[in-house]
C-alpha cells in the first residue's frame, strides 16, 4: 500500500510538472556571397530603416510644395458679452439691430448677448519669395536621403563581405587546426611506438602528448570561432539568431588589373558621401537664398465668407463676406536678417570647404588600398612560400626522427612553425580578398561590382 501511494504521488508530481520547452535547433544555411549580399539588401535592419529615411525625406518636397496651394479654414466660435462694442457687433452681424439699440442708455449699457459666428476663410499666397528656396532645400534634403540609404547598401554589402571572408578564413582554420591534430597524433604514435621498441624515450612521449593537448585546445578555440563567424553572417544578412550561414563556396579575391586613376576618378564621381557634402552644399546656397528673401514683399489673397445667429449653432440669422489682397514689407526687424544672411553664407563656405576635404580624403584612400592590396598580395605570395618549406622540413624530419637522427624536440618545433605558417596563410588569403574589395568600396563601385 505504500508503494501503490509512493508511485501515485510520484505520478501526480511528474503530471503537474510543465514539459520543458523544445528549443529548436539552429539552421545553417549555404549560400555564395552574391547570395548572401542580396539577401542582406532585402533584410538588414539598418538598410530597411535607411530606406524609411529616406522616404521620410522626399516628403519633405511634397510639404514645401504646399506653400503655393491656398489653405481653407471652417471656424465655429461662440462668444457672450455685455459690453457695449462686442454686443453692438454681435447685432448688427446677426442683422438684429433695431431703432431701440440707438437709445443712450442702451448704448452705454446694454443686455448681454451671445452670437455663434461660421466662417469659411480661403488664404491664397500670390507671392513669397521663400517659397522656392524652402522647395530647393527640401529637393536637397530628399537628394541626400536617398544617398544616404545608397551609401547604408554599400556599407552592408561591404559589411557582408567582410564578415563571409572572416567566415571562411574561420572555417579556413578549423581545417587547419584538425589538419594539425592528425598530424600531431601520428607523431604521438611514432614515440609510442620508438617507446615500445626501446629505442624512444619517455621525454618524447611526454612531449608529444602535450603538444597534443595544446592542439585539442586550438581544435574547440576554432570550432567555436567558426560557429560565431556564421552566426555572425546570418546576423549581418538579416536573419535571425541563432540560426547560421555557411559560405557555399570560396571567395579568392578579385581579379584583373586595378588603374589609380580610373578608380580615383569613380570615386570622386560614385562615392555616396562625396555626393551628399555635393547636395549639402547645394542646400546651403539655397538658404542663402532664402536669408535673402527676408528682404522681399510677399503678397496674397483672402476672401472669407461668415454667417452669424443669436441661438443656433451654424445658423444663418445674417451673413456677410469679405475679399482683399495684402502686401506685406517688413522694413527693419533689428538687424536680424543680415545676420540670418551673414549665418547662411558661412555656412556655405563650411559646406565648401568640407567638400573639398572630403575629395581630397577619397583620392587618398583610394591610393592607400591600392598599395595595401599590392601588399597584401606579395604577402600571400610569401606565405604560401613559406608554408611549401616548413611542410617539408616536417616531412625530412619526421623521417629523421623515425630512423634516430632527429630528436623529438626538433620535430614538434618544425611541427609548431608549420601550424603558425598555415594560419599565417590564412590570414594571407582573407587579407588579400578583403584588401581587393576596400579598393572598390574606397572607389564607390563596391556593389556594381559585386552584384554585375
Amino acid at each position: 500500500m505504500k508503494r501503490f501511494c509512493a508511485l501515485l504521488a510520484l505520478g501526480i508530481v511528474s503530471i503537474s510538472q510543465p514539459a520543458a520547452a523544445t528549443v529548436p535547433e539552429p539552421v545553417v544555411q549555404r549560400l555564395t556571397l552574391k547570395e548572401a549580399i542580396n539577401t542582406a539588401l532585402e533584410r538588414n535592419n539598418l538598410v530597411k530603416a535607411a530606406g524609411f529615411s529616406a522616404e521620410a525625406a522626399s516628403q519633405g518636397i511634397a510639404i514645401a510644395t504646399s506653400r503655393y496651394y491656398p489653405g481653407i479654414f471652417l471656424e465655429e466660435s461662440f462668444a457672450a458679452s455685455n459690453a457695449p462694442t462686442q454686443t453692438f457687433m454681435m447685432k448688427l452681424d446677426q442683422g438684429r439691430f433695431s431703432q431701440d439699440d440707438f437709445l443712450i442708455n442702451n448704448l452705454n449699457h446694454p443686455a448681454a448677448h451671445h452670437d455663434f459666428k461660421t466662417a469659411l476663410t480661403l488664404q491664397q499666397p500670390l507671392y513669397n519669395p521663400s517659397t522656392a528656396p524652402l522647395r530647393e532645400m527640401a529637393v536637397k534634403d530628399a537628394e541626400k536621403g536617398s544617398l544616404e540609404l545608397e551609401g547604408t547598401r554599400q556599407r552592408i554589402a561591404f559589411k557582408v563581405f567582410r564578415t563571409y571572408l572572416e567566415a571562411q578564413k574561420a572555417a579556413a582554420q578549423f581545417r587547419s587546426a584538425e589538419q594539425s591534430m592528425g598530424e600531431a597524433r601520428e607523431n604521438m604514435r611514432l614515440a609510442t611506438v620508438r617507446g615500445a621498441a626501446g629505442i624512444g624515450l619517455k621525454s618524447d612521449e611526454l612531449r608529444a602528448r602535450t603538444h597534443l593537448a595544446v592542439l585539442e585546445s586550438q581544435l574547440i578555440t576554432a570550432s567555436n570561432n567558426l560557429v560565431l563567424a556564421q552566426m555572425r553572417l546570418a546576423m549581418v544578412v538579416g536573419i535571425k539568431t541563432p540560426d547560421r550561414i555557411e559560405p557555399a563556396e570560396p571567395f579568392s579575391g578579385f581579379s584583373g588589373t586595378f588603374q589609380a586613376g580610373e578608380l580615383t576618378t569613380a570615386a570622386l564621381e560614385n562615392r555616396s558621401d562625396l555626393r551628399q557634402a555635393r547636395a549639402e552644399l547645394e542646400k546651403s546656397t539655397a538658404a542663402v537664398r532664402l536669408a535673402r528673401s527676408a528682404y522681399l514683399p510677399s503678397a496674397g489673397a483672402f476672401a472669407s465668407y461668415q454667417m452669424n445667429a443669436e441661438n443656433t449653432p451654424f445658423g444663418s440669422d445674417n451673413d456677410a463676406w469679405v475679399a482683399g489682397v495684402s502686401l506685406k514689407w517688413q522694413i527693419f526687424d533689428g538687424f536680424r536678417r543680415c545676420r540670418e544672411q551673414d549665418r547662411a553664407s558661412a555656412g556655405r563656405s563650411a559646406a565648401a570647404e568640407t567638400l573639398e576635404n572630403s575629395e581630397k580624403e577619397a583620392a587618398y584612400q583610394v591610393q592607400e588600398s591600392l598599395l595595401r592590396r599590392a601588399e597584401m598580395e606579395k604577402r600571400r605570395e610569401v606565405a604560401r612560400h613559406a608554408l611549401l618549406d616548413a611542410e617539408e622540413t616536417v616531412r625530412l624530419l619526421s623521417r629523421r626522427f623515425e630512423n634516430s637522427l632527429a630528436t623529438m624536440a626538433e620535430l614538434l618545433d618544425a611541427q609548431s612553425a608549420l601550424d603558425q605558417t598555415r594560419a599565417s596563410l590564412v590570414e594571407s588569403e582573407a587579407d588579400h580578398a578583403l584588401a581587393g574589395g576596400q579598393v572598390y568600396y574606397n572607389a564607390g563601385i563596391f556593389l556594381k561590382e559585386m552584384i554585375k
